[in-house]
């Protein structure tokens, strides 16, 4: 529980704490088992061993490069790999706390906390730098505007000093009226310059229309030709998700051919077995003919013989005594050898019976042995479980990685093809994109300069209705005072001599006069100063708006001071009004003068504010489109972030492509060499058949000759007995009654030959189930041992005494083959002796005349037929001690299959499902198992009957035919096969053409992508350097806000509100970023672990594939191995033959045919063996394979099935990463507003600034004109 509490755990996990429901109580065993079985500890241990934070190079990169900025050199492009393995390394840290991956850094529990915490003191020391730095920096603009006004304000009291000390000159007087009349020729010469200005203007606002209805024109049918590309782009999409369902046909189709490829090597094989027993059969039916021939050689020699025989019977039958007493001598020769056979096999069975007791005692300690094995077991069971658990997950997961791998080079092979035709596309549309924003820069710029030109002609048209306004009023003036002038005039003469009084009058008013002109042109002065102003502004406005601000803070301050002080100046100015008013009224004129110049000056106040007003108003457009280009720069870094991310994509899919790339060349060097492993079998298989089609009809020429040869001998030897019968016909009846008697004698040993056959099939048949029995206990012990081979580390010493058990059974088993050997013999030898009486019988029918050597040969037969009789009995008994001691041998070998079969059950519980599936296939081979057991044998028979007569060698002849024909049907059906494969290879070889051209395309493309990933580079560097400059200039207005906030607190709630709500969406919005990375994250994992299954299904295919060529090397090994062992045989035979002849020296002519019939048995029985021995290996090597198919293709379905799960995941991933798009969105839109209302605010408090200029500089000009009507009236009192 400490380990629990130290950890802070976020779930719940129901633990029973004792198994008798009573409270209070804890079994700590049970609480452990549980927290084991639920993982909990496991996941302790793994979070502390681990590496659970991980980010991206990049975000590394970008986020905690402040920690050490000189460890990354600027102005060089550095992998961000390799920049945050050097700015890892330069940071006090411990360097066993993370590690580098392919794409990500790993970090163990609390590293990142730590590395925050550095960032945060990093930024800390950075802002309060910087802060200083911009605060020293203002207080130096501050300080050098402050000697500028001091300057300004010395060079402003000189210039009035020197003007007021030359206002009174007659010289000035005249200048200042000249002026005025210099201006109005210049204003002319503006006016027509303006008005050609303005008549260009027109034309060129009249040419920038035409070409933007041209451009607009254009930017539809580039909208028109958008769509076209999308179009095509979601059909070249469609053709690709066909390419893809045509990629599966053919890898599909693949795998069938090579499943038809294995049924025709297979057909292929069988089939060179069958002609290999046909050439055995040709030789043997060969070796028949040429037994024939010397038989008819043998005959005629006979023939002869009897002949001479028939001069010299009496001679013969003299001698037969000599014979008698010989045959006695052989007789006892014949005993002494058995009785020597006798001691021989007493000693084998006295040998058998110690070796039996051997193998008891062996048995005895082998059940102990097996005991304590038994009880290891029992203790070593979980482990062997785990073992193989973990050796399944290996190989699934081997064969996972391989069907991934294969499936995601096909994939990434698709892929390239299509980002190679998107990178076309996407290439042409940047283009057009480009056009169009160039475009679009131009109509800009166009509307810009229409847009300036209006303003400009707006300003100059008021600017003219001002002049005009003010010329108006010049001239009323100018016709007022020529009146007054007339008037004075008038008076003057009607006066006639007026005082000097008058004169000064006249004087006074004169100069009063030429004070209002300069004033009037002073006002004109300022009006052309302040339209000057108003241009520069706007013209500098984008550039100046910080200093103005500054500028606007500082001037309301002074006017807040100057209000009060204009209030008291006002209300001095209408007290003196008043009084000058009650006091004189000549000044009513002048009053009336000044309050049409006050409405005059009220409308230039007006025309003012519009200005004012439209220069706010596009100020605030320039605010707005500031803040939309700010927008367009999160877009663009939001898009340059993608375009990494797709760089790091595009970057690890060429190199799986590479990967793929050298796989498919691989595998297309293997199917050229299986291809020419196919054309090579096809042209030996050509061979052979052209090589039987010879054999077969050699066969039938000879078989025709022999026919017509036997037919020959036979008609020569019915002539020559026909004549040479009536010569031996007393003779005949001389021996006649010998005869019957020997008849009689031989019919009785007839007799027990056919009982004798009877009991030798039983035996033969009891020997061949004995045969089986010991195939299968070999077999048996063959898995014993091989199991017993997977426990050499944790059984090393009993696996030497089970080994050693081994050997001994291995050797009694072999002494046991050997004691079978030694049966055969003796049957070989019963079978002779049989094959000599039916030869006796044929001599005794065929040569009656021969009585001496018939008498001789029923001697010799009725002496070895008491010695069969008694080597029967011999063999009886001797059967009856094997059969006891194989009865023995099985009892031991079905004990050891009993353990054998409890392992098996338990593997059995574990692959219930996939032996099911197995056993019908078992059947199924069983089936043709016995099939081929029934063709053997009903081969067998085909021989014996062959043996026995000519008839059935002739239907044997037909079956043959029968069969070859069936061969080159099948040879035809493989050779369609073999072309049907050979178009599919060419297939193959165009479609892979095809890829590499794609592949070409790709890597031409993947240049392309190069090119432009720089390219956005450059502009993202370029747009984040912009974005620098604008986050200095947004710092700078937070400043100027602070400083307006403090005196103006209604303002300062309004824009802390929107403050604090831009901080919180802000918040939020890089909780939502965050979020998305993290989501993103997730999405390239699972993403991975989707290529990883496919790579794993791609891999299995492979390993399919893999199995299959092994299949078909085995199989040839086993051909080649057939071949070989055939060729042992047939030397076998040869040595058999040798040893047949020098018999044949000792022995008379029917031994050679009994050699010849036994070694033809034992030939035929070694070919059933080895038969029967390949049958069994086939078939467990079937089962192998069976079972390695089934696993994979188990395997392939459990990817498939992950696959659809994780593209589920990515599905519901992809919708949450919108859904969170869209409240980023949300919140920026949120955040723009309240800028809106922010901009807004500022631009009131700029506007209430400038009525306060404005306010300030009217009652400037009021008390200027008051000060002077002050001094006139002081002057005139």
């Amino acid at each position: 529980m400490t380990n629990l509490r130290s950890t802070h755990p976020h779930f719940v996990r129901c633990i029973i704490p004792n198994e008798t429901k009573t409270p209070g109580a804890m079994e700590h065993e049970l609480v452990l088992h549980q927290l084991r079985c639920n993982g909990v500890l496991e996941g302790i241990r793994i979070c502390r061993k681990g590496f659970p934070s991980r980010i991206l190079y990049a975000d590394f990169k970008q986020r905690y490069k402040v920690l050490n900025a000189s460890a990354i050199p600027e102005g060089q492009f550095i992998d961000s790999k390799k920049a945050s393995e050097k700015l890892l390394g330069s940071i006090d840290i411990d360097h066993t706390q993370y590690k580098f991956g392919h794409t990500k850094v790993f970090f163990k529990a609390g590293l990142l906390g730590l590395l925050e915490e550095m960032r945060d003191d990093k930024l800390a020391q950075l802002m309060t730098r910087t802060q200083a730095r911009c605060r020293g920096f203002l207080a130096r603009v501050e300080y050098q505007k402050m000697v500028e006004r001091r300057e300004s304000i010395f060079c402003i009291q000189y210039n009035i000093r020197a003007f007021m000390n030359v206002k009174h000159w007659p010289w000035m007087k005249l200048y200042f009226k000249i002026k005025p009349l210099l201006k109005s020729a210049e204003t002319e010469k503006e006016m027509a310059n303006m008005k050609e200005e303005f008549e260009k203007t027109k034309e060129s606002l009249a040419k920038s229309e035409a070409k933007r209805k041209e451009l607009e024109e254009k930017m539809v049918t580039l909208m028109q030709e958008k769509n076209d590309l999308q179009l095509q782009v979601q059909s070249e999409a469609d053709s690709l998700a066909d390419a893809e369902e045509r990629c599966d046909q053919l890898i599909k189709t693949k795998i069938q051919l090579e499943a038809k490829i294995k049924e025709v090597t297979e057909r292929a094989e069988d089939e060179e077995e069958i002609n290999a027993e046909l050439t055995a059969k040709k030789r043997k039916l060969e070796d028949e003919c040429s037994e024939l021939k010397k038989d008819i050689d043998d005959l005629e020699l006979t023939l002869a013989k009897v002949e001479k025989e028939k001069h010299a019977t009496e001679n013969k039958v003299k001698n037969l005594t000599e014979e008698m007493a010989g045959l006695d001598e052989v007789i006892a020769k014949l005993t002494k050898e058995k009785k020597a056979l006798q001691e021989a096999h007493q000693q084998t069975l006295d040998d058998l019976q110690a070796e039996e007791d051997k193998v008891n005692t062996l048995t005895k300690a082998k059940t102990k042995l097996e005991q304590q094995v038994d009880d290891l077991e029992g203790s070593l069971e979980q482990e062997k479980k785990l073992r193989m658990d973990l050796e399944r997950a290996k190989r699934k997961l081997e064969g996972d990685l391989k069907l991934a791998q294969e499936s995601t080079m096909d994939i990434e092979n698709d892929k390239q093809q299509l980002d190679e035709k998107l990178k076309k596309k996407e290439f042409e549309m940047s283009n057009l994109q480009s056009k169009i924003e160039d475009e679009q820069a131009l109509a800009m710029q166009l509307q810009k300069k229409i847009k300036e030109l209006q303003a400009r002609i707006e300003e100059l048209e008021e600017e003219i209705e001002a002049e005009r306004a003010s010329r108006a009023k010049a001239e009323k003036q100018r016709s007022d005072l020529t009146r007054e002038l007339e008037e004075i005039s008038e008076r003057l003469e009607e006066a006639g001599g007026a005082t000097s009084a008058q004169i000064e009058m006249n004087k006074k008013r004169e100069a009063e006069f030429q004070k209002m002109r300069r004033d009037l042109e002073e006002a004109t002065l300022q009006h052309e100063a302040t339209a000057a102003a108003l241009r520069k502004k706007h013209a500098d406005s984008v550039a100046e708006l910080g200093e103005q601000i500054d500028n606007l803070q500082r001037v309301k301050q002074k006017l807040e001071k100057e209000k009060s002080e204009m209030k008291m100046e006002i209300d001095d100015l209408a007290s003196n009004m008043e009084t000058v008013s009650k006091a004189k009224g000549n000044l009513e004129k002048m009053c009336r003068t000044l309050e049409d110049q006050l409405s005059e000056l009220k409308t230039k106040e007006e025309e003012q504010q519009r200005l004012i007003n439209d220069l706010t108003a596009q100020r605030a457009r320039l605010q707005t489109e500031s803040g939309e280009y700010s927008r367009q720069l999160d877009e663009k870094d939001t898009l340059v972030s993608q375009l990494s991310r797709g760089k790091q994509a595009f970057t690890q899919q060429i190199e799986e492509l590479k990967r793929q790339l050298e796989e498919e060349i691989k595998a297309k060097s293997a199917l050229a060499h299986a291809l020419q492993s196919a054309r090579h079998d096809c042209d030996l298989l050509r061979e052979q058949y052209e090589e039987e089609q010879e054999a077969k009809a050699e066969l039938q020429r000879a078989m025709s000759k022999a026919n017509s040869e036997v037919a020959q001998w036979r008609t020569k030897y019915e002539t020559d007995a026909i004549q040479r019968t009536e010569e031996l016909e007393e003779a005949k009846k001389k021996l006649a009654q010998r005869l019957q008697d020997a008849e009689e004698h031989v019919e009785a040993v007839n007799a027990k030959c056919a009982s004798l056959e009877k009991t030798k099939q039983r035996l033969q048949n009891e020997v061949e189930d004995l045969m089986i029995d010991v195939e299968r206990t070999n077999a048996a012990c063959a898995a014993l041992d091989k199991k017993q081979r997977n426990f050499d580390k944790v059984l090393a010493e009993w696996k030497q005494k089970c080994e050693e058990t081994h050997a001994e059974l291995e050797a009694s088993q072999k002494e046991a083959r050997s004691l079978s050997t030694e049966l055969f013999k003796v049957k070989n030898a019963y079978e002779e002796s049989l094959d000599q009486l039916e030869t006796l019988k044929r001599e005794n029918k065929n040569l009656q005349q021969e009585i001496s050597d018939l008498t001789e040969q029923i001697a010799e037969g009725g002496k070895h037929i008491h010695e069969l009789e008694k080597i029967k009995k011999q063999i009886e008994q001797e059967k009856s001690e094997i059969q006891a001691a194989l009865e023995e041998a099985e009892a031991s070998l079905e004990h050891e299959e009993g353990k054998i079969l409890r392992i098996q059950l338990e593997l059995n519980q574990v692959k219930s499902e996939i032996d099911r599936k197995i056993a019908e296939k078992d059947e199924e081979i069983d089936q043709l198992k016995r099939n081929h057991v029934r063709v053997v044998e009903s081969m067998q028979s085909t021989l014996d009957a062959e043996i026995r007569s000519r008839n059935d060698a002739i239907r044997l002849k037909k079956k043959m035919e029968g069969d070859l024909n069936e061969m080159e049907i099948q040879l035809n059906h493989a050779n369609r096969m073999a072309a049907e494969a050979l178009r599919n290879y060419r297939n193959t070889q165009s479609i892979l053409k095809d890829t590499q051209l794609h592949l070409d395309d790709a890597l031409r493309g993947q240049e392309d992508l190069k090119e432009q990933l720089a390219m956005v580079e450059r502009r993202a560097n370029l747009l984040q350097a912009e974005i620098e400059e604008l986050r200095a200039s947004l710092e700078q207005t937070e400043r100027s806000r602070k400083i307006a906030e403090q005196e103006l607190l209604d303002a300062s709630e309004r824009v802390q509100l929107l403050h604090t709500q831009n901080t919180s969406l802000i918040n939020t919005k890089k909780k939502l970023e965050t979020d998305i990375s993290q989501l993103q994250g997730e999405m390239e994992d699972i993403i991975q672990e989707a290529r990883n299954a496919e790579e794993k299904a791609k891999k299995a295919i492979t390993d399919a594939a893999m199995m299959a060529e092994e299949l078909k090397k085995e199989q040839d090994t086993s051909a080649h191995l057939e071949r070989m062992k055939k060729n042992l045989e047939q030397t076998v035979k040869d040595l058999q033959h040798r040893l047949d002849e020098a018999e044949q020296l000792a022995l008379k002519g029917g031994k050679k045919q009994i050699q010849k019939l036994e070694a033809r048995v034992r030939e035929l029985e070694g070919e059933v063996e080895s038969e029967q021995k390949r049958n069994v290996e086939t078939v467990k090597g079937l089962r192998k394979h069976e079972r390695k198919v089934k696993e994979l293709t188990y395997q392939t379905e459990e990817d498939r099935k992950n696959i659809l799960r994780l593209q589920d995941l990515v599905d519901k991933l992809q919708s949450k990463v919108k859904a969170y798009k869209r409240q980023a969105e949300e919140a920026e839109e949120q955040s723009n507003v309240n800028l809106s209302k922010f901009r807004k605010l500022q631009h009131e408090l700029e506007e209430a600034e400038e009525r306060a200029d404005i306010a300030e500089s009217q009652v400037n000009k009021l008390r200027v004109k008051s000060r002077e009507v002050h001094t006139k009236i002081i002057s005139e009192e």
